[in-house]
C-alpha cells in the first residue's frame, strides 16, 4: 500500500514538473513574487509621494528620500532573487522577465545620476521615476505569468 502511495506521488509531482518547469523552487521563488508585490506598490506610492511633494512643501521631508531610497534599493533585493532562482536553483524565467528586471536596476542609476543635474526638478524626476518603475514591475509581473 505505501509504495502505491509514493507511486502515485511521484507520478503527480512528475506531472507537475511537466507542466510548471518552476514548480521545485518553493520558497526563494515565493520570496520572489511575494517581494516583487512590494517593490511595485512602494515604487508606486514613492512617485506619488513625490509628485504631490513637488506641489506640497510640507510633504518634502527627509522620510520621502529614505522611503525612495529604501523602495529602490528593494529593487537591487528582487534581482538578487531571481539571480539565485536562475544561477542557484535553475529556474527557468518567461519571456522577457530578466530584462524589466535589470532594466529597472539601471533606471535607478540614471534617476541617482541626474538629481544633480535636475536638482530644482528632483521632486518631479522622483516623482515619474517612481512611476515608471512602478510600471516595469507590472510589466515584469505581467511577463511572468505569460
Amino acid at each position: 500500500m505505501m509504495h502505491l502511495l509514493a507511486m502515485m506521488h511521484l507520478l503527480a509531482m512528475m506531472h507537475l514538473l511537466a507542466t510548471d518547469p518552476n514548480a521545485h523552487l518553493g520558497g526563494l521563488l515565493s520570496f520572489h513574487r511575494v517581494w516583487g508585490y512590494l517593490v511595485i506598490t512602494g515604487n508606486g506610492l514613492a512617485g506619488l509621494w513625490a509628485l504631490v511633494a513637488n506641489y506640497r512643501v510640507q510633504l518634502r521631508t527627509r522620510a520621502l528620500w529614505w522611503f525612495t531610497f529604501l523602495v529602490e534599493a528593494a529593487i537591487f533585493v528582487q534581482v538578487a532573487s531571481g539571480l539565485g532562482l536562475v544561477a542557484g536553483e535553475h529556474a527557468k524565467p518567461l519571456a522577457f522577465h530578466p530584462f524589466y528586471g535589470f532594466f529597472a536596476v539601471v533606471l535607478v542609476g540614471f534617476l541617482f545620476a541626474y538629481r544633480r543635474q535636475l536638482f530644482a526638478r528632483r521632486f518631479l524626476l522622483y516623482g515619474y521615476g517612481g512611476l515608471f518603475l512602478m510600471g516595469v514591475g507590472i510589466r515584469a509581473l505581467l511577463t511572468a505569468h505569460a
